[in-house]
């Protein structure tokens, strides 16, 4: 089995097991990753779970929609490579990736 790497923006990593067709959300939540809020718990409605995909990574996070670039448009931090995490379906080919968490979310 592989992992996902979320580092903080202060520098602390954390190392989270692939579990196959889960949200990148909630691999965050079921692994206390500090950060992710996910507020409206993944409805692709609120932005509080704001991730920034090494750039590296960017492409095995899939398509994103037009309501997913709506909301991240509201998004204080947004990068070229900001998605959110409740709209990533976790596979094996992620397996190293890196995703960034902003200092804030929304």
């Amino acid at each position: 089995m592989g992992h996902i790497t979320f580092i903080e923006h202060n520098g602390n990593q954390h190392p989270v097991d692939i579990e196959v067709g889960k949200s990148l959300m909630k691999l965050a939540i079921e692994n206390a990753v500090p950060g992710i809020d996910a507020d409206c718990g993944g409805q692709c409605a609120c932005g509080t779970c704001h991730v920034i995909i090494d750039d590296n990574w960017f492409s095995n996070a899939g398509n994103i929609t037009e309501e997913e670039t709506l909301i991240l448009d509201m998004t204080p931090e947004k990068a070229d490579t900001s998605r959110l995490s409740c709209q990533i379906s976790t596979t094996e080919a992620m397996d190293g990736m890196l995703v960034r968490l902003p200092e804030f979310q929304m």
